[in-house]
């Protein structure tokens, strides 16, 4: 990782309760301890500013039981 902090929005199925967003708030952490990360429960959507890549992200989610796609806007 660079350093460099990118805006990743992300449309995650499987997300069903509040432990649920905090699973997924940490896998993104463990790839990027500083990462920002807002879990939208209702519309299962997280926003996250990260220096990781989008493609690492999802695949992390994915490995923790979730299917992660990238969004725009």
């Amino acid at each position: 990782m660079d350093g460099t902090r990118t805006d990743l929005l992300m449309q995650v199925e499987g997300m069903t309760c509040d432990g649920c967003a905090q699973s997924v708030r940490r896998t993104i952490r463990h790839l990027d301890p500083g990462a920002e990360v807002e879990v939208d429960l209702a519309h299962g959507r997280v926003a996250v500013r990260t220096s990781a890549q989008s493609l690492d992200v999802a695949q992390a989610l994915t490995k923790a039981s979730y299917t992660a796609t990238a969004m725009t806007g």
